[in-house]
């Protein structure tokens, strides 16, 4: 009976899916059916309702919201062009250094908005027209604007931590936004060298100049902005607060940021930002409700316990195992969001991972860096549909070059997913 109840599980929702049902729709009812064909009544109505209000009965999913809510208002705050410019500042003289600015602001950006969609939309609409204009090819700063976007999931605040810590079962969010920062880094440096080849063959110039004082001015206008991530990680490492309390001190200081200080959001505008957040928040929410309902049938069902036996079976050398994970989570990146991703595959795969020897904190880096590059790849990529909205092209056109930017991307996944010590340095360091 149980395998056939894993197969009616795993049917139902590639049936759903491929009928165009939305995903968290299709997760609750393949938990649905499963649960009707395992206990055959009526309370299994009742079960999956239950499970999914459990799943949600978290304090650390607080923070979820609240971060939301920090970045719609830093989206809408003008932090996104300061950021943009800083990001000049610092690599803008490089060559092609329009491209290197891209992906430097959607690494600032993502870290302080902790939404790549977000970045993609704020950096990418800004520095798309300015990157035509100057000659860049709008495929390339599509897809440069797309991979480096996904940074922001790696570098803390990520939302997509906090829902691992609560499929983890409790892993320290703190220890993993610090875990975050190396190999959000090692992405962002991965994408600029392949952007700098493309430029340099390309022969993309730089095409303007930057003065002591213009750079002093950019880095004192950015420092506002800058300032929220010490204040929120900072606040969080020192025990000053929790990262929900963190979440909620993160939105006080976009606001004062956005309203008051640099005067770009109107108290009109909180409406419709607090709308945008609601709308977010509700679908973020769906999805880790059905996904925690699936996630206690697929350990009814004994699915996690078979699945490490049989990756066990196939081989008992580390590095192959993690290789199998990274690659079936590749392939589910392509058709499955991260959130339900997340909250699905970590009880399958990490005591898998645990059981060969490797650190809670950095299989959730890993696989966050897997999933991520999922949001770049048809047929569900968000990042992907966002980014050729913004560069206004059609798919077609952004495939070739992001072909060299995903090729980078799983370069930087094998080098985190091998050497531990890159996602553990910072965590040791604070004692974690």
């Amino acid at each position: 009976m149980e395998l056939l109840e894993i197969t009616i599980l795993i049917l139902t929702f590639v049936i759903l899916l491929a009928v165009g049902v939305p995903i968290s729709f299709s997760i609750g009812i393949s938990s649905l059916v499963t649960m009707l064909i395992s206990i055959n009544t009526i309370p299994s109505f009742t079960t999956v309702a239950q499970r999914m209000a459990t799943g949600l009965d978290s304090f650390a999913l607080l923070a979820i919201p609240f971060f939301i809510l920090a970045g719609q208002l830093m989206n809408s705050g003008g932090i996104a062009r300061r950021l943009i410019d800083f990001a000049k500042v610092l690599v803008g003289k490089l060559p092609g250094g329009l491209a290197f600015v891209n992906i430097m602001a959607a690494m600032l950006f993502g870290a302080i908005s902790g939404s790549a969609v977000a970045a993609a939309s704020a950096i990418g609409g800004f520095m798309t027209p300015v990157m035509k204009k100057e000659g860049y090819d709008t495929g390339f700063s599509a897809a440069v604007n797309i991979t480096s976007s996904t940074t922001g999931l790696i570098i803390p605040p990520s939302n997509i931590l906090i829902v691992y810590s609560l499929a983890s079962g409790g892993v320290s969010i703190a220890a993993l936004f610090l875990a975050g920062y190396i190999p959000g880094i090692i992405i962002g440096l991965s994408l600029m060298i392949v952007a700098g080849i493309y430029a340099n063959r390309s022969d993309y110039k730089v095409k303007f100049d930057i003065t002591f004082g213009y750079a002093v001015k950019k880095f004192f206008d950015a420092i506002p902005s800058l300032l929220l991530i010490v204040i929120v990680i900072g606040g969080i490492v020192a025990g000053y607060f929790t990262a929900t309390e963190a979440s909620a001190v993160a939105v006080l200081y976009a606001f004062i940021l956005s309203v008051f200080i640099y005067r770009e959001v109107k108290f009109k505008d909180l409406s419709k930002i607090l709308l945008s957040s609601v709308t977010t928040t509700a679908i973020v929410m769906l999805l880790v409700g059905t996904s925690m309902a699936m996630s206690w049938v697929m350990a009814y069902e004994n699915i996690p316990q078979n699945v490490a036996e049989a990756l066990l079976a196939l081989s008992d050398n580390g590095i192959v195992i993690l290789i199998i994970i990274n690659l079936i989570l590749l392939f589910i990146g392509t058709f499955m969001d991260m959130t339900p991703a997340v909250l699905i595959f970590t009880p399958i795969f990490l005591p898998i991972a645990v059981q060969l020897g490797v650190d809670p904190i950095h299989f959730g880096i890993f696989m966050v860096m897997n999933l991520s590059i999922g949001l770049c790849t048809p047929p569900v990529g968000s990042v992907l549909f966002v980014g050729c909205s913004v560069a206004d092209l059609p798919i077609t056109k952004v495939i070739k070059p992001l072909i060299p930017m995903f090729i980078a991307m799983i370069i930087s996944l094998l080098l985190v997913t091998y050497i531990p010590e890159l996602s553990l340095f910072i965590p040791k360091l604070f004692g974690y």
